[in-house]
């Protein structure tokens, strides 16, 4: 089997990165085309022993698997460019949020009787194996086309499959925000946090709108405030039970309104609090 990427920036050098580290292909079967030979995760993949290549046909004439992890207003561009080249023997799955496996398969006809389309949503974690994966096969696909990519999925995290118009809500929980492993890759890539977030923030994507609103919505000085709150209360509850006088009216006593006090900023943040 060979594996093959249209488009190199960070999803498709996690998962090269997550497959590797699992085991479940080498590098030198592992071929990835971008335009851009610039970019900092093209250096990364060719320093892994990825092929690297700027034409999308040769990717997919080196590939049985192959990925478009390439935005979403790219991929009628990329099927209609490569579409004459693919054959019965291609498995085609777009990491693209948005893009329906019908839209994909449409294109495709043209050129292909049967196309073997999926399409998937993971994050990020999947550079060190704690990745969350959906999804959803196609009219032409086979199972054993979704055993193979689960396969493949399953080493780099979990993965299982969904029906097609759930991956939207997938994409916005998990796809969106890859809470899930986000502290192993801290302590494993030595990025700064604000670093790790960036990588996922497509611009005009669907990640950057999410971190929109929550800032928009006092979202990180909301953090703090429940943090400090909890320390507050913490602290106060073991002073007390030193002192054993920890009555009903201690424990009802809350510290809200001194770290209002302490706060006073924060008092829209917590009016959205229920």
């Amino acid at each position: 089997m060979s594996v093959g990427f249209i488009g190199a920036g960070q999803l498709a050098h996690a998962l090269v990165k997550g497959f590797t580290a699992a085991g479940v292909i080498a590098t030198q079967r592992i071929t990835a085309s971008s335009p851009d030979t610039d970019l900092p995760t093209v250096a990364g993949l060719r320093k892994m022993g990825v092929t690297m290549t700027t034409s999308n046909k040769e990717t997919v004439n080196k590939s049985d698997v192959l990925f478009l992890a390439v935005k979403p207003h790219i991929i009628p561009f990329v099927l209609d460019e490569i579409g004459p080249d693919i054959e019965d023997r291609h498995l085609i799955v777009s990491c693209a949020a948005g893009v329906t496996i019908s839209s994909i398969e449409k294109k495709l006809l043209q050129y292909r009787s049967a196309p073997k389309v999926m399409r998937c949503m993971t994050n990020t974690p999947v550079v060190v194996r704690e990745g969350a994966t959906v999804y959803a096969t196609g009219t032409h696909a086979e199972v054993e086309d979704g055993k193979l990519l689960e396969q493949l999925m399953a080493s780099v995290g979990f993965c299982t499959e969904v029906e097609e118009d759930l991956i939207d809500a997938v994409t916005g929980l998990s796809g969106s925000g890859p809470a899930y492993g986000a502290a192993k890759m801290l302590l494993d890539s030595e990025q700064h946090p604000g670093q790790l977030k960036d990588n996922v923030c497509s611009p005009g994507g669907a990640t950057i709108h999410a971190l929109h609103v929550l800032e928009s919505g006092g979202f990180r000085s909301l953090l703090i405030n429940a943090v400090e709150a909890s320390c507050i209360r913490t602290r106060e509850l073991q002073f007390l039970a030193d002192q054993e006088r920890i009555s009903p009216a201690a424990i009802k006593k809350t510290t809200l309104d001194k770290v209002l006090t302490l706060n006073p900023s924060s008092h829209g943040v917590m009016m959205l609090l229920p």
